[in-house]
């Protein structure tokens, strides 16, 4: 595989569009596509693509995008997109309808403030608002993970066992416009990784059937419950995607979990996408020096990985989450995802959740630091902890309370005493 120096969006391009290229001989691909800061770069790359037997539609809206893509993967075509906060946003029907219609679409979306007011940095915020929509959700630390989470999103998403689209995320700018070196496939490697795709439930002019519409209860139920099933199943064929893709490229991509030094560990961090960079740095330092801490990185949102969660984390006595997000009301994402993970099996562990890069604002070394001293200084979780924000606002007093009223007293009649 060639090493090339790129950012995080040519190489998400370039594997949506190898990717694409691989159905060549099969029905083909297409993509809905339409620009977003700072996703922008990903469609440009896929439109400027020599597809053999292929479309890219420029379209008006991150809502058209997605239904083009809808409509070109019940065709039977491999279809995908990508966009980025408020364009999601705008984007939330129809990404709940290619989940519900059991669509391998794969999209790259780069993590962004969801506005107002506008932000263009990286906040998970906007893909997390999705975690309850039928969609695999995976979260990348470096441009080659994107690179190769795209390639293992579209295996995945497309094998008969699983049969859901999956979002392929990174964080906005620290990866997506950061150029590092990226080993880069060859469309022979993606062509062997990447078989044709043959939908069972496409659209077929010689079988014609209505697709979506009015069922009655109990036939939502059990589409729903199929779904419940193919996610339990996620999880397996996940590791034998991995486990091919080492076969055709010969490396291992990222797994759903990566522990480090969780062994022993008395104090776990758990963190996602880039922050998990530096975090790892931090829990390198101060193994050195002798301190039982350990970082679970977790790339797989849903399903959520609960065993290998309860794994890292079995000798442990605290457990501190670090979310790039803020779910109005109850704080972090991930925290709010780990203790309902652990409610009922490990109720001995402290569970405390740290808001940090909110907005995109740096996560460095030294917060983590200010992360692991509280920590280590709690005997009971409390509410999220915002770190690094350096001048709140001050909440404000409450007003005196008012005087009654007392109304006048008419002339000539005595007041009651």
């Amino acid at each position: 595989m060639p090493r090339e120096i790129v950012t995080g969006n040519h190489a998400a391009g370039l594997a949506l569009s190898m990717a694409g290229e691989a159905n060549r001989f099969a029905r083909g691909t297409a993509a809905g596509i339409y620009p977003i800061t700072p996703q922008t770069e990903i469609v440009e790359r896929v439109a400027a693509f020599p597809f053999s037997k292929g479309r890219v539609v420029p379209v008006e809206s991150e809502h058209s995008a997605m239904g083009v893509t809808i409509g070109a993967s019940l065709s039977g075509a491999r279809a995908f997109t990508a966009s980025s906060s408020n364009g999601l946003a705008y984007m939330v029907e129809n990404i709940m309808v290619a989940g519900f219609y059991r669509l391998p679409v794969v999209m790259v979306a780069v993590n962004r403030t969801l506005g107002p007011p506008w932000n263009i940095w990286a906040d998970q915020g906007d893909t997390l608002m999705l975690r309850d929509f039928p969609w695999i959700q995976l979260y990348a630390q470096d441009n080659q993970q994107v690179a190769d989470l795209t390639l293992l999103a579209f295996r995945l998403a497309e094998d008969p066992r699983v049969l859901l689209p999956v979002l392929v995320c990174m964080d906005a700018f620290i990866v997506s416009h950061t150029q590092m070196e990226t080993e880069l496939p060859t469309q022979e490697q993606v062509d062997r990784y990447l078989p044709p795709l043959d939908l069972p439930h496409r659209m077929r002019s010689d079988d014609p059937k209505t697709l979506g519409g009015l069922v009655w209860p109990d036939a939502t139920v059990s589409l729903r419950k199929e779904i419940h099933e193919a996610f339990d199943r996620v999880p397996m064929v996940f590791e034998e995607c991995r486990q091919e893709f080492r076969d055709v490229f010969g490396r291992s991509p990222a797994g759903a979990v990566e522990a480090y030094h969780t062994k022993n560990a008395e104090t776990v961090l758990v963190a996602t996408a880039t922050i998990a960079t530096t975090a790892l740095e931090v829990v390198r330092s101060r193994r050195a020096a002798g301190e039982r801490v350990g970082l679970l990185i977790l790339r797989m949102l849903r399903p959520f990985p609960i065993d290998q969660l309860l794994e890292a984390c079995a000798s442990a006595s605290r457990i501190g989450v670090l979310d790039r997000d803020y779910a109005a009301g109850i704080g972090g994402v991930w925290a709010h995802e780990i203790r309902a993970a652990l409610q009922g099996t490990r109720d001995d562990l402290l569970v405390q959740g740290y808001l940090t890069g909110i907005g995109g604002g740096d996560v460095t070394a030294e917060r983590i630091d200010e992360v692991l001293v509280d920590l280590g200084q709690r005997e009971l979780p409390g509410p999220p902890v915002w770190v690094g924000l350096e001048d709140p606002a001050p909440v404000p007093a409450a007003p005196p309370p008012k005087a009654p009223l007392v109304p006048p007293v008419p002339s000539g009649v005595e007041a009651t005493p």
